[in-house]
């Protein structure tokens, strides 16, 4: 099969879309939920594990603030979520906190939450791609050895599916989604039942003792302050996510205000009652778990080798009827789809704040440009191969991961909502004045985002006293490197955009006192009668042909077929001693400049095309060589003149769409 690449991309991807098919692919409410709001329901799988996990650093007598932690984690995530469904309406183009900031607070805070969210979108493929191995692996032990492949290939499947575009990965994730929605209700009401019905289930490890970690035990005043800090801020991977939908508004079908609004109020609705009651369960069934399984107490065998399972599958295995129970299989197969699935809240928000950025060309402008599926595919790719990096790296670790994570997320809800509090007061003053009605509704949403504003800010502050020296410092920097870098390439942008603007047309329409015409000439052969041919179509005031004598021999061959042929045009010979070819080609162009600053120098260089890509690496390595250095030459114009070799032939009767090619970020519209 000649066009095989096109095939697997067409199996793959699936056909290429119209610009004019755009409306077609726009989500109703069902598909939105699990496209956009996966993550922060997931996080109902891995948020309470965080929060015990750090608690029982102290013993199992700190497990006692437990449901303060959970509670506050509760209303912040619905504090959070009021606060987004007002951005949404307020914001509808889809920019989200960056557009709110940028707007409100200025292009350099706009610029901070969109590097922070950037990071924090890298950080959920991650996090929740090795979450969901994690849950793998408790269902299927015998799979931990294959820990980094998995997560691999997992982020590989979710790449491919975004690529067909958001309507598509929508539809194969919707069903996984609901799965995970449904049963993990069941799980927590039939736990909340039995437990009301005064026989309530009891985990694997209800048995367990748990021993203190070193230098947490007896903690009193600053420092047991301290260790609720940390389970609070831990929990708060709970809100992860939840601004997707405000970046994703565009996506929705219309009214696309009022559907994202109610979408988000659906995910938040959905995400407090599954973690409060998974929180509720987790105590009840007296489940126990720590960062070393050797602090746990009472293990019938070694420690070391003891597989630890989540509190999702400890839960699952007391009320569906043991380790090997159908309704744990269930549970464990739907936690592990939508932890690996949460990952696509990210596909779908790092895309579109990529392309919203290089449209403001803070970013390179091809993340702006539309793929086959009128996805923003290279913004898809680029997240993709930065989170197998760290996947990679970090071994699919949640632990080691879970520390780099939400300190973006805060960041952007922090300045949001400081964003939204200057809007309000905005509105408040515009000319004329609201109705009475408007100013109490306005009054009242200003009050909301101050409120999240001052919770998340303080929310912002433990995570970083908490997590800084844990690794969070990393995000920090990795976020500092990219607000430097994109400040750069608009930088970059607005330098080259001015160097480019028409100052007066008519001055630099005056064209150059003479064309020099130069075709270099390696030896004589058919492709170099076609460039000679080719300069003197363009009539040029002096046309000569130029070679480089790095082989003597050659050189004096090579002028003697010229004489023998009668070719008119004359034959320059540079010498070169050592051996170089672009050099000497160089520095006579810029003779030639230096001799007649006014005129043009046209370059003509002979090139084979050929129709596989091993044959490039045979041939035109020296053409290439000598355009790189050439196009830096002011006043010199480079001119391939191609020779189509047999091979490109055949390569011509199976055309493609060419590779890179180029697309415009916002396809046409009918009228």
């Amino acid at each position: 099969m000649r066009n095989l690449p096109g095939f697997v991309k067409r199996l793959v991807i699936g056909r290429a879309l119209r610009s004019e098919e755009l409306q077609e692919t726009l989500l109703p409410k069902r598909l939105a939920l699990p496209v956009f709001a996966s993550d922060p329901l997931s996080s109902v799988a891995y948020a309470t594990q965080e929060i015990l996990l750090v608690l029982t650093l102290g013993g199992l007598a700190y497990l006692r603030f437990a449901p303060w932690v959970a509670l506050a984690v509760v209303a912040l995530l619905a504090v959070v979520v009021l606060s987004y469904r007002q951005v949404v309406h307020a914001y509808p183009s889809g920019g989200g906190s960056y557009e709110v900031v940028s707007v409100n607070l200025g292009p350099s805070a706009g610029l901070v939450v969109a590097a922070s969210l950037l990071v924090d979108y890298v950080m959920t493929v991650a996090v929740s791609v090795a979450s969901g191995v994690d849950n793998v692996i408790s269902a299927l032990p015998s799979l931990a050895a294959h820990r980094v492949p998995l997560a691999l290939g997992f982020v590989a499947v979710l790449t491919a599916m975004n690529l067909r575009g958001v309507r598509e990965s929508g539809r194969a994730f919707a069903a996984p989604t609901y799965l995970f929605i449904t049963s993990v209700l069941v799980m927590v009401a039939t736990g909340l039942v039995q437990h009301a019905l005064g026989h309530g289930p009891l985990a694997p490890t209800a048995g367990y003792g748990v021993v203190p970690a070193p230098g947490d035990a007896g903690l009193t005043g600053p420092a047991l302050l301290m260790l609720v800090l940390r389970a609070f801020s831990s929990g708060c991977t709970a809100l992860t996510g939840v601004e997707a939908v405000s970046n994703g508004v565009p996506a929705f079908r219309r009214p696309k205000a009022r559907n994202a609004a109610a979408t988000l109020a659906a995910m938040g609705v959905t995400a407090i009652v599954m973690f409060a009651g998974v929180t509720a369960l987790a105590l009840i069934a007296r489940v126990r778990i720590t960062d070393d399984p050797c602090r746990l107490t009472g293990l019938p065998g070694d420690c070391h080798d003891y597989p630890q399972r989540t509190v999702i599958a400890q839960l699952a295995t007391a009320l569906f009827g043991g380790e090997h129970s159908a309704g744990l299989y269930v549970v464990q197969t739907a936690t592990a789809l939508v932890l690996v699935l949460a990952a696509n809240t990210a596909f779908n928000g790092f895309p579109l704040l990529a392309s919203i950025l290089a449209q403001h060309r803070f970013l390179p402008r091809q993340l702006h440009n539309r793929g086959d599926r009128l996805a923003f595919s290279n913004g898809i790719v680029a997240l993709a191969v930065v989170a197998g990096l760290l996947l990679w790296g970090y071994r699919a670790s949640v632990t080691s991961l879970i520390h780099l994570y939400i300190l973006g997320v805060f960041t952007s809800f922090t300045l949001s909502q400081l964003g939204m509090v200057r809007h309000w007061n905005r509105e408040l003053r515009a000319g004329g004045g609201p109705g009475a009605a408007a100013v109490r509704r306005y009054r009242t949403a200003r009050a909301v985002n101050a409120v999240g504003a001052c919770v998340t800010g303080l929310v912002l502050l433990v995570v970083l006293v908490t997590k800084f020296t844990e690794g969070a410092w990393l995000a920090v920097l990795a976020a500092a490197v990219l607000w430097t870098t994109m400040r750069g390439i608009r930088r970059h942008y607005d330098t080259t955009s001015a160097e480019l603007a028409v100052t007066d047309a008519g001055d630099q329409l005056v064209p150059p006192s003479r064309v020099l015409a130069l075709v270099l000439v390696s030896r004589l052969h058919r492709p170099t009668l076609r460039a000679l041919a080719y300069a003197r179509a363009f009539r040029p005031d002096q046309l000569e042909a130029l070679t480089v004598a790095v082989d003597r021999t050659e050189a004096a061959d090579l002028a003697r077929q010229w004489e023998e042929h009668g070719i008119e045009v004359p034959l320059k010979v540079i010498d070169s001693p050592y051996r170089e070819v672009a050099r000497p080609v160089v520095e006579y162009v810029r003779s030639m400049r230096r001799e007649s600053p006014r005129d043009l120098v046209a370059v003509f260089i002979p090139e084979y095309v050929v129709g596989h890509w091993w044959e490039n690496l045979l041939h035109n390595q020296s053409a290439l060589w000598l355009k790189s250095r050439l196009l830096f030459t002011p006043g010199v114009m480079v001119t391939s003149v191609p020779w189509q070799l047999t091979s490109s032939s055949r390569a011509g009767r199976h055309p493609g769409r060419a590779p890179g090619s180029v697309r415009r970020g916002e396809p046409h519209r009918r009228a």
